[in-house]
């Protein structure tokens, strides 16, 4: 009698958090595709669960430089498809973080419990679990079939917070990133290089992908390339053989044949580190950028023609090719040392409300916050 008591008593409970989240007013941030830096908050109703369904409470998400890329891409990668506002002109840039389920209509996921993965800058998301096992599922809503698989991913995580939850949201998105553009060139030998040139050497990517490549490809020189007010930061973090500024970068040597890796879109940077490796350029990667014809000069370029690193693609590649636990165990023992050794250089800076949120936003677009802050974003 006590057991049915007790059952009675967490259905009720149950069926009254979903009521108070049906109540509940959502808050997203909008912002205007063609212009980035016009952003509003917008308020919603909490939606109706249909069978199978759940919703989350966002809890905290880092905000880096990757999110603006998110947005600047957006069109040509489909990355405003993910969270869509049924409003053309304007969409919801995504970040990785962290939410809470609120509210239950699938069997197999309970109120309580917490979540990793692709989360929309608002205070909840509607999700559809499919393909649910104790480790996560994905999204399976009709509007997500068909996008990139890595972004549709969730984690399942219990109820407890864990350690370094901060360093996971910065880092682990941009780190699988990194790790993919180090097996690409690892497992094509380095295109015959002996040393790999990043550009934004300050940025989180490029920082990963000079600890991955030090740990699994030690023999190949890391050269950094940044600016002039970064040069002492990259340099503390002790990941690069080499710091240049782009106003010396004419200093480096040529001799040593070169891959490089663009992290910074810059068409006229791209045409001087052509120019200067000229045939000692092996290979030249772009990441997170739109294509060539977009920077400009991409036929007047000397050496080898730039490609488009695309990480979800080469996710889904290696993970067909090795399987998704090996890939999981593969990145994450390669994160937990990079993490290990994080703290020496990032601060982590706690906002929250929306109008610190919403600043955050617009100084990271603005290119204003300096690489040693790590931005974790609170709703509450």
């Amino acid at each position: 009698m006590a057991n049915a008591f007790a059952i009675a008593a967490a259905a009720l409970m149950l069926k009254e958090s979903e009521k108070q989240h049906g109540d509940e007013m959502m808050h997203s941030l909008w912002v205007k595709k063609s212009d980035l830096a016009q952003s509003e908050w917008r308020e919603s109703d909490a939606p109706s669960l249909a069978e199978g369904q759940i919703l989350l409470e966002v809890q905290k998400y880092a905000l880096t430089a990757n999110n603006i890329t998110y947005a600047v891409v957006g069109d040509g990668f489909g990355y405003w498809n993910f969270f869509p506002t049924g409003d053309d002109e304007w969409g919801i840039v995504p970040v990785w973080g962290f939410a809470k389920v609120v509210a239950s209509e699938n069997a197999d996921i309970a109120v309580g419990e917490r979540v990793y993965g692709y989360l929309p800058m608002a205070s909840h998301l509607l999700v559809t679990p499919a393909n649910v096992q104790d480790g996560g599922f994905v999204d399976g809503a009709e509007h997500r079939q068909g996008l990139a698989i890595i972004y549709n991913q969730y984690q399942r995580l219990g109820s407890d917070a864990g350690a370094h939850e901060a360093e996971r949201a910065i880092f682990q998105p941009l780190f699988t990133t990194s790790f993919l553009i180090e097996h690409f060139m690892r497992s094509n030998d380095w295109f015959g290089a002996k040393a790999l040139l990043m550009t934004s050497a300050s940025s989180k990517t490029s920082l990963a992908l000079a600890m991955v490549a030090r740990s699994l490809s030690p023999e190949i020189r890391r050269i950094g390339l940044t600016s002039a007010g970064n040069k002492a930061f990259v340099e503390t973090s002790g990941l690069y053989d080499a710091v240049l500024t782009y106003d010396n970068l004419a200093e480096a040597d040529t001799a040593t044949p070169t891959v490089s890796v663009d992290f910074a879109g810059n068409s006229k940077l791209l045409g001087a580190i052509h120019s200067h490796w000229g045939d000692q350029l092996k290979f030249s990667s772009l990441v997170g950028a739109t294509h060539i014809s977009a920077r400009g000069g991409g036929e007047e370029l000397q050496g080898p023609k730039p490609e488009l690193f695309f990480a979800p693609t080469a996710a889904e590649s290696l993970m067909k090719e090795i399987g998704p636990v090996a890939f999981r165990e593969r990145v994450d023992e390669q994160f937990s040392a990079f993490v290990s050794g994080a703290s020496d250089y990032l601060q982590i800076e706690d906002l929250k409300g929306r109008d610190a949120l919403q600043s955050a936003y617009l100084s990271m677009l603005a290119n204003e916050v300096d690489p040693s802050r790590g931005l974790m974003c609170h709703l509450a």
